[in-house]
Formats: C-alpha cells, structure tokens, sequence
C-alpha cells in the first residue's frame, strides 16, 4: 500500500510534463491559383484535437484536408486554427492569391460574315436579370474593341456574363439587344474557369435608331434600350435566326 502511494505523484507529473501546445501548420498545392481552381490544403498540426479553416470568403472548414476553389479574384488570407485538448489554439496563415478569368470579346455583323465593328461598346452584366434591367450601373465596362473588333477583358470571376453591345453613328448603328431577348445563348458566355483562354463572339445587327437623340440625350436613350428598326437590307427577324457558335476555350500554355 504504501509502494502505490508513492507511485501515483510520479505518475502526474510525468503526464504533466508531456503536455504541449498544439501547433497550426499546412500546406497548399497551388498559390497563386485561377478562380474555379480546386485547391488542396492539408493541416499538418500537431498536438490537437481538431482543427478549422477560414477560407476568407465566408467559408468554414473542419477536416483536416480541404478541396476549396475562389469564384472571384483577389488577394485571400486562409486561416488554419488549431485546438488543442487543453484549451490552447495556435492559428497560421496562408496569404493566397487568386488570379481572375480572362475573355476576349469579338463583336461581329450577324448578316455579314467576317464584317467586325470596330469601337463598339461592352458591357458585361453578371446575372440575366440584370441585363434585362439595362442600367448600366450594375454592369462591368464601358470596354471598347480595337481594330480588329475585338476587346479583352481580364480580372472576371468564374460565372457566366451576359454580354451588351452598342455602337451608334448617327441615327445607325448596331446593337445585340434583339437577338439576346430572342434567345439568351447570344449574350450569355461560357463559363469563364481561369485556367483556360475564352473567346466570346458577340453577334449584333444593324439598326436604324427612331429617336433621332444626339450627345447627352443620346447616352440616355441607349441606357433605356429605345426603339429601334432593322436597317435596309435586313431580311430575318431575330426571332428566326438559327443559332451560331459563338464560345471557343482553349487552354492557358502557362501558368
């Protein structure tokens, strides 16, 4: 009896002694990474009991290994807190780097093949229902193509645009107002992942404007999508026109 009882103080102090802190670390596979890109973290934390993730956009993970991908770009600090079994938290930190989407956007005659509209305006709305409402206000742009008719965007999250075009010289012009209420795969793109390099053709018609508007009153008119005629020569209706492929995506050579 006496043996026991001189046993036992050792036996709490030796489990005394073998406490320690836990201690948060991890890893990730890719930093920086593209939007839409699943993303590995893996806790390597020690002397805990469980652990959580803070993803830094409103995001909360429990398991020690995450799969996690960003829809927009940006700058992110992921939070890894571990706990341990006796009250104590060690937390790191893991600044990643989102890199946004890319889409070039060719605008381009409908009627006339190969005819591309040069300082055409672009608008890019994120949601159809706001394309609907055209105030321009809740859109990304104005962006104007070159040249060649064509505009690259960068910096986009990883969804689907909805595309609004306009050019006006005069009371003519082209605009592809018509043929995306006729049928939305005309203004809708692709969705934008990162890691690839999209071109989206955005296929307008000629139009006759009815307002006769100039200047000032001209911006204003275009924000409320006005009346409109086909021009000369127009022979289909929107609502007849078939479809044309209008998404390609290829990959990025490089990261």
């Amino acid at each position: 009896m006496k043996r026991l009882i001189t046993i036992l103080p050792l036996l709490s102090l030796l489990v005394i002694s073998c406490h320690r802190e836990p201690v948060a670390e991890a890893t990730v596979d890719l930093n920086p990474a593209y939007v839409g890109e699943l993303i590995h973290f893996t806790s390597y934390s020690t002397n805990t009991n469980y652990v959580e993730w803070d993803m830094d956009d409103g995001t909360m993970y429990s398991s020690p290994i995450v799969d996690h991908f960003y829809m927009d770009p940006g700058y992110y600090d992921v939070q890894l807190r571990a706990f341990g079994d006796k009250g104590g938290v060690s937390t790191a930190v893991i600044p990643m780097q989102v890199i946004g989407s890319e889409v070039t956007i060719v605008v381009e005659d409908v009627d006339v093949e190969g005819l591309l509209i040069a300082e055409a305006e672009v608008y890019l709305f994120r949601t159809l229902e706001d394309w609907d409402s055209a105030d321009l206000d809740r859109a990304i742009g104005p962006f104007y193509t070159n040249s060649y008719g064509e505009v690259t965007i960068d910096g986009l999250s990883y969804q689907r645009y909805y595309v609004d075009v306009f050019y006006r010289y005069g009371d003519e012009g082209w605009v592809n107002w018509d043929l995306g209420a006729a049928d939305v795969g005309w203004i809708e793109t692709q969705l934008l992942t990162g890691w690839e390099l999209h071109t989206f053709i955005a296929y307008v018609e000629a139009v006759i404007f009815l307002d006769g508007k100039k200047s000032a009153e001209m911006e204003e008119s275009r924000k409320g999508r006005i009346p409109r005629s086909p021009a000369a020569g127009q022979l289909k209706s929107s609502e007849d026109r078939p479809q044309k492929e209008n998404k390609t995506s290829v990959p990025r050579e490089n990261r």
